[in-house]
């Protein structure tokens, strides 16, 4: 079935400026208020009845049009309780005709979404959409920083909608196939393995187009429609090296490993040499710290995206500017890590978007302990740590909805987040921490994960209950301003600890597990306490005065500390 609408799909391979006039290409008539991107859904399931398994996208690229043509073919499993039409999310573009199963029905556009009937169908609804016109976001149709003419998506968080129909979720992950038609000096990225070598588009019927080429990709696992993307412009394209070998029998390593590659524009690719010298590795330790690498390929992309990196997967695309000017490679151990979270384990909702960010975060600063040194992430911790206490993000918990989604990408979601697990991490213990991110990726790998799901496999591995800890750093605001207090008790050589959480009343009182260093002359003892009340004192024996009391030595914690 998806073959035979590939070949009958080629016809977009003729498509011709006389084919679509221009009064053809004006948006279709919407309502009073347009679609406005990143807006959240209401609460609840987001598509009862209905699950994408796969999309089959063919699309027409040219020089110099703000325009695109496509065909598309959805596979829905539908449920018995499934609803008589589905709506799949697609806007501001013009539609010219549907399809259910091969023979054509009706549709309707509304309220940013296309209305199918689908009452006739049975277990199973492949619906094929023709389309064209000027996406008004999600697909960018510009010019690079050299003025070179360039295709790039820019989906998260759910403005896939703009350029193709899908159930624009991320807890709604399928496959995906792209067949791009563009011009012949282009290169064409986007998730997935490349089907053959790029061929020439056959025949090209376009007068003074030049030679054309059309490339195919395609995903062997689902990811989630914020992923589902394309580059296109003139590229070149250079080898990182060869990672993530252990997915590969011994018999094959070297063919079944995966390759990492980066594509510049020609005009940047020196520049950028330095930024991607250590992508394999980044991939490499990735593997052996969390668990084996769930795609095909890893392209680390030059693009037009509104974001710093944009971590598609198996695609990542980066700001061009940040590319050809800054040789900091910290962004890209960041997209990286994302292809494990984010991308293989997905976010179920946004408002679960630290399993995304947070993780990213941490796990991208992790692979400087090892490959720079222990101090390189203490400061990239600590720069995450003062970025979230100087922020006006303190006063909102982690896990929330937002009606702008958008609001989303805070510094609660990546910094507090990467410090939620760094402080999970001193809370379990080194061995079950790192047993519960592996055990949690295999679980959910090619699935959708909520935090619940998270702290479960924490609980299971370290044998603790953790419902406190996920309460308090996840779903509360605010982190422990902490006023500390000590005096030296000579009749009972003890130290007298006084300790006083001072945050709003409207945040937790935190339960902190913390150390205690009592430093002296000759060396430091060290005692654990637990901190559970807004004001506590601890007697802590020591056999000398200390020289110098030090809350949280290592400092495992996010607060402030205030001594008096």
């Amino acid at each position: 079935m998806r073959s035979c609408f590939v070949a009958s799909a080629g016809l977009l391979a003729l498509v011709t400026a006389a084919d679509l006039p221009g009064q053809a290409l004006e948006r279709p008539t919407r309502e009073p208020e347009p679609v406005v991107p990143g807006v959240a859904p209401p609460p609840g399931p987001y598509a009862p009845g209905v699950d994408a398994q796969h999309y089959d996208f063919e699309i027409s690229l040219h020089e110099g049009r703000d325009w695109f043509a496509a065909e598309a073919l959805v596979v829905l499993a539908l449920s018995e309780s499934h609803p008589d039409e589905i709506g799949l999310d697609l806007t501001g573009l013009h539609v010219d005709h549907v399809t259910l199963d091969g023979r054509q029905t009706s549709f309707r556009l509304e309220d940013g979404k296309l209305f199918v009937p689908v009452a006739e169908a049975g277990e199973e609804a492949s619906i094929g959409i023709s389309y064209r016109g000027v996406p008004d976001d999600g697909l960018i149709i510009g010019r690079t920083r050299h003025g070179a003419p360039a295709v790039y998506a820019d989906n998260w968080p759910n403005r896939a909608r703009f350029w193709i129909p899908t159930i624009d979720h991320p807890s709604d992950k399928a496959t995906v196939r792209f067949t791009v038609h563009a011009p012949g000096l282009w290169s064409v990225v986007a998730p997935g393995a490349l089907v053959g070598e790029p061929r020439p588009t056959d025949p090209d019927a376009l007068e003074g187009a030049g030679e054309r080429r059309t490339w195919v990709w395609e995903t062997r696992v689902p990811v989630s429609p914020y992923n589902m993307v394309i580059g296109a412009t003139e590229l070149v394209t250079e080898s990182s090296g060869l990672a993530a070998c252990r997915n590969a029998p011994a018999t094959r390593r070297e063919d079944l490993c995966v390759e990492v590659t980066y594509w510049t524009y020609p005009e940047d690719a020196d520049a950028a040499v330095g930024k991607f010298r250590r992508a394999a590795d980044m991939l490499e330790a990735m593997t052996w710290t969390i668990g084996v690498y769930a795609f095909e390929k890893l392209a680390h992309v030059q693009a037009l995206t509104r974001f710093g990196g944009m971590e598609n997967t198996s695609a990542i695309f980066y700001g061009e500017d940040g590319v050809a000017n800054s040789p900091d490679d910290g962004v890209v151990a960041h997209e990286t890590a994302h292809q494990w979270f984010g991308g293989a384990v997905t976010e179920a909702e946004w408002a679960h978007l630290w399993l995304s960010e947070g993780f990213a975060t941490y796990f991208g600063a992790l692979y400087f302990q090892d490959a720079v040194g222990v101090e390189d992430f203490r400061r990239r911790m600590e720069e995450a740590r003062v970025r979230y206490l100087g922020s006006d993000d303190v006063d909102k918990p982690v896990v929330r909805r937002e009606a702008d989604l958008f609001d989303l990408l805070d510094r609660n979601n990546y910094q507090k987040g990467a410090w939620v697990l760094h402080m999970l991490r001193a809370q379990v213990g080194e061995r079950a921490f790192g047993q519960a991110i592996r055990t949690y990726y295999d679980r959910f790998r090619n699935r959708t994960a909520r935090t619940e799901d998270f702290q479960v496999v924490v609980e299971e591995v370290s044998g603790e209950e953790l419902g406190w800890f996920f309460r308090q750093w996840l779903y509360e605001p605010g982190y422990p301003q902490l006023h500390v207090e000590s005096a030296w008790d000579e009749d009972r050589s003890e130290v007298v600890l006084t300790v006083e959480q001072t945050q709003p009343s409207g945040w937790p009182t935190f339960r902190l597990d913390a150390l205690v260093e009592l430093r002296h002359a000759t060396g430091a003892a060290r005692r654990p306490i637990r901190l559970t009340e807004r004001r506590q004192t601890f007697r802590l024996p020591m056999a000398v005065e200390p020289s110098l009391v030090v809350f949280d030595p290592d400092e495992r914690i996010l607060k402030t500390v205030e001594r008096r």
